[in-house]
């Protein structure tokens, strides 16, 4: 297996980790504080790859931390304000919103940097936003308060992805990736500290257990697989295999919280699995070898 192939698998296994996620988060949150939640994902991911990456922590230097910190900034965002918006509205919605961020990063990008997206991309996230709308609409679809902490959350996404493309071009992120989650532990840390009402050693173990989940899998293991992946992947092809997360994620509700699945879920998953093959396929070279064969 290629290289690429192999980090396109990771990428779409992590996007279960995280689909799941919001089920196992919303569940393990309950009354509890999301910000000391929060703060010990990120200690246990801090931990965790500290104990993989031991050869790129002991060689970080001032640029690692520079680096780590710009990251951690639309990350933490992005996680905090989703996780927010998973208060206030379902897993399966909170995960179908984020998908947005696959439409809003071609269009930061034009508005930021004055590049265009290639005309398949357009057409994969414009297919693969169809499948995520067939998901998300209701009989009676409105935006709700989660669902606006859930839409800013994506924007935030957006801008971690086109950063991540940004400095995996010019240096090895491995050196950045343990400062990144440190300083985000360290923000929602600070933030916990102003909630005098939170309990910060909860005496249920379906916290715990959520925290050493969302740890493990939904940060640690994504988030290294993602940054690693765009030394070879664009943010928008990424983007556009994020769009598995809320199939994954509607999954997970229905057996994790018993929230509907519909046939909505299997015609939107169908379109938003063909929105990642046209982002992937080389449509010239593949014309080349037909023409080739008819010759």
């Amino acid at each position: 297996m290629e290289r690429r192939q192999l980090l396109l698998f990771l990428l779409i296994l992590g996007t279960a980790f995280w689909g799941v996620s919001y089920s196992i988060t919303k569940m393990a949150i309950g009354d509890y504080s999301l910000n000391i939640f929060l703060f010990y994902r990120f200690l246990l991911a801090v931990l965790v790859l500290s104990i993989i990456f031991w050869k790129y922590v002991k060689n970080i230097n001032r640029e690692a931390i520079k680096t780590g910190f710009i990251l951690a900034v639309p990350m933490f965002l992005g996680i905090q304000l989703q996780t927010v918006g998973l208060k206030y509205t379902d897993a399966s919605q909170c995960s179908f919103i984020a998908g947005l961020t696959v439409i809003i990063i071609p269009l930061l990008k034009l508005a930021l940097y004055k590049t265009n997206a290639s005309l398949k991309i357009w057409i994969a996230a414009l297919t693969a936003l169809t499948g995520l709308f067939i998901i998300a609409i209701q009989d009676k679809f409105t935006i709700n308060f989660g669902d606006l902490f859930t839409i800013a959350g994506a924007f935030a996404f957006a801008v971690y992805l086109i950063t991540v493309e940004k400095h995996s071009a010019a240096k090895n992120l491995l050196y950045s990736i343990v400062p990144m989650f440190a300083f985000c532990a360290l923000f929602t840390f600070l933030i916990a500290l102003t909630d005098r009402s939170s309990e910060w050693f909860p005496q249920n173990n379906t916290f715990w257990m959520g925290v050493i989940y969302c740890a493990l899998f939904s940060t640690a293991f994504m988030y290294t697989v993602s940054n690693i992946s765009q030394r070879y992947l664009s943010a928008e092809r990424v983007a556009v295999i994020y769009l598995f997360e809320p199939v994954f994620g509607a999954i997970g509700a229905f057996f994790i919280l018993g929230e509907n699945l519909s046939w909505r879920l299997l015609l939107g998953g169908t379109l938003i699995f063909s929105a990642t093959i046209i982002s992937e396929v080389n449509f010239k070279s593949e014309k080349i070898k037909l023409f080739r064969r008819n010759v």
